[in-house]
C-alpha cells in the first residue's frame, strides 16, 4: 500500500499502543492490514481470551497429555487452582532464594572453597531460557557466579566448557535439569561432568543440584548420592515455558540476578494481556498480526531483530517457544493442518550487513519484529560525532531499516522497551507466551504438546539400537571386513543400509571406537572391521 507521510502518521497514532506499567510499547502500523481486519476477528479473539482464562483456572489445556498448563502461576501464586499448588510454588521460590544466599555467603561451598562458577546441564528450554536471561541481564562485574552450559550431547562441546573451568571444578556448582531424568542429552552431560569431577578427585554429589520431577530417575539419583539440593519441575509447566519456574529462577538467582523483578514484570504483563480488549492488549495484537500476515497458516516467516546485544539470544528463545508450540501436523479436531510459524533472527545493527539486503530486495516471505531499547547504557555515552553517540546510530539504523523495508513493501512491527532490566525481561517472556497461547486458539492447535519432538527421540533410540547390533556383530567377527550392505544383511537390517553406513562412518572416524575403514572403488564398497575392543 502507498501512504503519504501524513497518512502514515495517522495510521501510527491509530495502531500504536503504549503500556506504561510495562515500560513498553507496540507499533503495528507498518503491517498492511485493512481497517476492517481487527473488527472482523473480534469473535475469534474473544474465544481465544476465554480459552486462556480457562487455562489459567486450571482447565485441561493440554488434552493430548491430559495436563493442566500453569506456567502463569509461579509469577502469581494466587492464581493456582488449588491451595497445595500455591503452597508448593511459594515454598519453592523461597527455597531458591535461601539456597542462592547460602551459596553466595559461603555457607554451602565446594571441596576447594566457595563456589565461583555455575555449570547448568540441560537441553532445549531447560538451557535456552537460562542462556537468554543470563546474557540479557548478567555482567562480569556484578555476577555472583560465572555461568557455563552443557546444552547438547556434543563431546567436543563438553571439552571446551570443561577446559574453561578445569582448574576450578572444586568451586563449580552443577545444576542438572531434566523433568524425567531420562532425557539423553542432559543425562549424557551429567555423566560427562561426573567423570570430570571423578578424575579431579572430587565427589560430584558435593557440587550438584537437581531440578526434576518428584520420584524421577534424576530425583532418585540425587537422593541416593546425597546431592546438595533438589528443586521441582512441575508436570504443568512445559520446558519452553519454564524460564519463570525453578528451571530458570534457580540459575538466575545463583548468578545473582533479581528474580523478584523478573516475576513482577511477568505478572504485570499477564495483567495487561489478560484484558479482553484488543486495543490495549499487546499480546492479542501480536497474535492477530501473525494470523493476518500468514493467512492463518504461518505462510510468512517471522524475523526477530532486537537492536541490543543483550537480547541477541531472544530470537533463538522465541524460535523454540513459537515453533515447538505452533508447529503441529494436526489441529485439535484431528485434522491435518501442518501449522506453524518459522522464526529467524539475530540482532541489529549487525545484520544490516548480512541478510537485511535480502529482506529489502529479495523474497517477500517474511515479516519483521523489531525490538528497540531506548536506554543505551548505564551512565553517560561518549560523543562519536558532534552531539551524536553510538547509541544514536543504533536507533538510527533501526528506524532507517524499518523505513527502508516499508518503502519496499515489507511489513514489520516494533516493540520498544525502556531498558533491558529484570522487570522488562520478565515482561517480554510473558508477552510472547501469551501471544502464542492466543494464536494457538485462533488456529485451533494444541500449543502445549510436542509429538514431533517425541518422534525424533524415538528415532534416535532406533539408531542407537542399530549401532548396538553393529558393534555386537563386529565383536563376534573381529577379523571380517564388511561393507555397509553386507553388514546390514548380516544383522538382519537389510532395509537400513544407509543408516548402517552412517553408523560405520561415525565409528571409524573416532579411533577410540576401534573400527577401521578400508576404502573401496566407491564409498558404498568401503569395508569396516573391528581392530580393538574400543569403549
Amino acid at each position: 500500500m502507498n501512504y503519504t507521510k501524513q497518512q502514515l502518521w495517522q495510521r501510527f497514532q491509530k495502531y500504536y499502543t503504549e503500556i506504561p506499567t510495562l515500560g513498553m510499547s507496540l507499533d503495528i502500523s507498518r503491517m498492511n492490514f485493512a481497517d476492517d481486519f481487527l473488527p472482523s476477528m473480534e469473535t475469534r479473539i474473544q474465544t481465544a481470551f476465554s480459552a486462556m482464562a480457562g487455562l489459567e483456572k486450571g482447565e485441561l489445556a493440554n488434552p493430548d497429555e491430559k495436563r493442566m498448563v500453569g506456567h502463569y502461576w509461579p509469577r502469581d501464586p494466587a492464581l493456582a487452582p488449588t491451595p497445595a499448588i500455591r503452597q508448593e510454588i511459594e515454598e519453592t521460590i523461597a527455597d531458591i532464594k535461601t539456597f542462592a544466599a547460602q551459596i553466595h555467603d559461603g555457607t554451602i561451598r565446594g571441596a576447594k572453597g566457595p563456589f565461583k562458577n555455575l555449570l547448568l546441564i540441560g537441553i532445549c528450554g531447560s538451557a535456552l531460557g537460562p542462556q537468554f536471561v543470563s546474557g540479557a541481564l548478567g555482567h562480569p562485574a556484578r555476577d555472583k557466579l560465572s555461568i557455563y552450559f552443557f546444552d547438547n550431547t556434543d563431546p567436543d562441546g563438553f571439552d571446551v566448557v570443561l577446559a574453561k573451568i578445569a582448574e576450578e571444578l572444586g568451586q563449580t556448582l552443577c545444576v542438572v535439569v531434566s523433568k524425567s531424568g531420562g532425557t539423553k542429552e542432559a543425562r549424557n552431560g551429567m555423566l560427562e561432568a561426573e567423570a570430570a569431577y571423578r578424575i579431579a578427585g572430587l565427589k560430584f554429589g558435593d557440587h550438584a543440584v537437581a531440578i526434576t520431577s518428584k520420584d524421577s530417575e534424576l530425583d532418585k539419583r540425587a537422593t541416593e548420592l546425597g546431592w546438595l539440593n533438589r528443586f521441582p519441575m512441575w508436570d504443568w509447566v512445559g520446558g519452553r515455558t519454564s524460564e519463570l519456574s525453578a528451571v530458570g529462577l534457580l540459575p538466575a538467582a545463583l548468578q545473582g540476578l533479581d528474580i523478584d523483578s523478573m516475576l513482577s514484570g511477568a505478572k504485570a504483563c499477564d495483567q495487561v494481556t489478560r484484558i479482553p480488549n484488543v486495543q490495549i492488549n499487546p499480546a492479542a495484537q501480536l497474535a492477530l498480526m501473525w494470523f493476518y500476515i500468514g493467512n492463518g497458516k504461518g505462510s510468512k516467516n517471522m524475523v526477530v531483530l532486537p537492536y541490543k546485544d543483550r537480547l541477541q539470544l531472544f530470537s533463538k528463545y522465541l524460535q523454540q517457544l513459537l515453533m515447538e508450540s505452533l508447529g503441529k501436523r494436526l489441529d485439535l479436531n484431528g485434522k491435518v493442518v501442518n501449522q506453524g510459524i518459522t522464526v529467524l533472527g539475530n540482532k541489529g545493527s549487525t545484520d544490516q550487513h548480512s541478510y537485511i539486503q535480502q529482506l529489502r530486495d529479495g523474497l517477500d516471505n517474511f515479516f519483521v519484529i523489531f525490538i528497540a531499547v531506548l536506554r543505551d547504557r548505564v551512565g553517560a555515552s561518549m560523543i562519536v560525532e558532534p552531539n551524536i553517540t553510538s547509541g544514536d546510530y543504533l536507533t538510527g539504523f533501526l528506524q532507517g531499516t524499518r523505513r527502508a523495508l516499508f518503502e519496499g513493501g515489507r511489513e514489520s512491527m516494533t516493540i520498544s522497551v525502556k531498558e533491558v532490566s529484570p522487570f522488562v525481561v520478565g515482561a517480554l517472556i510473558a508477552l510472547f507466551e501469551r501471544a502464542v497461547g492466543l494464536y494457538a486458539t485462533l488456529v485451533n492447535v494444541n500449543a502445549y504438546n510436542q509429538p514431533g519432538v517425541e518422534a525424533g527421540k524415538k528415532a534416535a533410540i532406533t539408531v542407537i539400537d542399530l549401532q548396538t547390533k553393529v558393534l555386537k556383530h563386529f565383536s563376534a567377527t573381529p577379523a571380517t571386513a564388511l561393507s555397509a550392505g553386507q553388514l546390514a544383511e548380516a544383522i538382519g537390517s537389510h532395509d537400513e543400509v544407509e543408516l548402517v553406513l552412517a553408523i560405520c562412518e561415525h565409528l571409524a572416524a573416532n579411533p577410540d571406537r576401534g573400527v577401521q575403514r578400508a576404502s573401496g572403488k566407491s564409498p558404498f564398497e568401503a569395508t569396516y572391521r573391528l581392530i580393538s575392543a574400543g569403549k
